[in-house]
């Protein structure tokens, strides 16, 4: 237990606590609001930070268009914007590398891509005014994680700063945008094709509650592409870049990986010839992600609140149960979990994708402290589209380059254990 001034945080690393976690299915247990509020501009109260009956609304709402049956139809769209910036490198080794060899900061390009592809899957044939919105809350995000020395101050928020007038012009010039397409595609619906906007706005025409009140219908749109950009976005960025960085730290891994893809695909990828089966049989492919996943985890830190007194059957050693008091915040940090050599073996801290060659239930002691994309029912609604995405992109990148480690790239000293990147992610690229 620890506190911060008046509010009290348990620190959970029981993988035996973790567990019931996980299974904890109550609406009396989810995100601390406090926690929300610096992000309520790009948020706002969408499933990202939502609680209780209005966050399980829009689950209701949004989670069926992400199950692995509708993902499946998203890999031509995929593969087009990969393929793109494929292109695009050829072209640029052609014209800059020496020796065939160019450096390339990767992190950024894949940043680029991601919002390519979230434009194009979820605004369809609005694709230019998407990739327009997305730009826009890019710029919001990053005044957002600009430090302030008013940070946590109470009572400072309405403070007109530069950075907040930036911030509150961004958020209405964004939620404008969405609105004017989402009032084109309500009063003309059968001339846009199936996107994702499409299909979830059709699905919540259905709500009696949504359609009873025009501004929570509103608001709830605002807030749905609000945050499958950001979730989307930052997840795929960060998990994409630190796969190809571990690889080309790794070389005979990443040959392995490229291997296993010639052998299944042949020398040569042709345009469009990916599909779900096939990204499937491509196990070091998805061990290799899963290992960058343990890790480096999207997210470091995993919080919840207690709106309710909550039982937790075996929450200490002995088996004792535990109750968690309503107020309290529950913090579980996700680096510690995922490099215990007690569970993960002696090897925790070292890239060793061959440890999920029998699966996650193999591949440590306890597989419920494995969670890259939370746990319980506040699970990322996404996880099959970005693991998708994630094999899709890396697949078809392996397929044509081989990367390594430029002389350049330099990590921030603070955090030199974990290789973090101190201005971006610096990758010497060669056509393979």
């Amino acid at each position: 237990m620890f506190s911060t001034g008046t509010k009290q945080h348990l620190y959970v690393n029981q993988p035996e606590l973790i567990k019931e976690l996980k299974q904890h299915k109550s609406l009396d247990l989810g995100k601390p609001s406090y926690l929300s509020k610096a992000r309520r501009p790009i948020l706002g109260n969408g499933v990202i930070k939502a609680n209780g009956h209005h966050w399980a609304l829009q689950k209701k709402l949004i989670a069926p268009h992400f199950f692995p049956l509708q993902v499946k139809g998203m890999v031509g769209l995929m593969e087009e914007c990969t393929t793109t910036m494929i292109r695009t490198w050829e072209q640029r080794l052609a014209e800059e590398s020496q020796g065939g060899v160019a450096e390339f900061m990767v992190d950024q390009d894949l940043k680029d891509l991601s919002i390519d592809i979230i434009s194009r899957v979820f605004f369809g044939s609005s694709y230019y005014l998407g990739k327009t919105i997305c730009k826009k809350l890019r710029a919001m995000e990053e005044t957002l994680a600009k430090p302030s020395l008013l940070f946590g101050l109470p009572y400072l928020g309405f403070l007109p700063t530069q950075g907040r007038r930036k911030t509150w012009r961004l958020e209405k010039e964004v939620e404008a945008l969405i609105l004017n397409v989402v009032k084109g595609r309500q009063e003309d619906a059968g001339k846009y094709s199936k996107d994702l906007l499409q299909m979830i706005l059709e699905r919540a025409s259905t709500d009696i509650e949504l359609q009873q009140d025009k501004h929570k219908m509103e608001r709830f749109m605002v807030d749905t592409c609000t945050n499958i950009h950001f979730a989307g976005y930052e997840t795929i960025v960060s998990s994409a870049s630190w796969t190809l960085m571990l690889l080309a730290l790794h070389p005979e891994w990443q040959q392995r990986v490229r291997s296993e893809i010639i052998e299944t695909c042949g020398d040569h990828i042709p345009s469009m010839s990916l599909d779900w089966d096939k990204l499937s049989q491509f196990k070091n492919l998805g061990n290799a992600i899963l290992e960058s996943l343990r890790l480096y985890a999207p997210s470091a830190v995993i919080a919840r609140e207690a709106f309710a007194d909550i039982k937790l059957d075996g929450g200490d050693s002995n088996g004792n149960n535990f109750v968690v008091p309503k107020g309290v915040h529950i913090w579980s940090f996700v680096p510690l979990l995922h490099r215990d050599p007690e569970n993960w073996g002696p090897d925790a801290n070292e890239f060793n994708p061959e440890r999920f060659r029998g699966g996650i239930s193999e591949a440590c002691k306890h597989p419920q402290a494995y969670i890259p994309f939370g746990y319980g029912t506040r699970l990322c609604l996404g996880q099959s589209f970005a693991m998708l995405q994630l094999k899709l992109v890396l697949c078809l990148l392996l397929s044509r380059f081989s990367f390594s480690v430029s002389p350049n790239y330099r990590h921030s000293p603070v955090y030199k254990m974990l290789l973090m990147p101190q201005h971006g992610m610096r990758l010497l690229v060669e056509k393979v």
